[in-house]
């Protein structure tokens, strides 16, 4: 999981749980079940650990909706 992506530097560990992960999946049109996270994740293989970092980039820099 997480400990093996960024304390023991796995460039494989794919989080497909991760909340953050999944709504960025979403938000490209991906499944974001855990199974379709993962199976989306496959081809990413043997640098998930980054796309992790790509996905959750992407939610930083999307619109932030209207508070009205």
């Amino acid at each position: 999981g997480y400990v093996s992506m960024r304390a023991l530097g796995d460039p494989d560990a794919f989080l497909a749980t991760d909340l953050g992960v999944r709504h960025a999946l979403a938000a490209i049109g991906h499944d974001s079940s855990p199974a379709g996270a993962a199976a989306a994740a496959h081809r990413w293989r043997p640098w998930r650990a980054y796309a992790n970092l790509h996905l959750w980039r992407s939610l930083a820099t999307t619109i932030p909706r209207s508070t009205r």
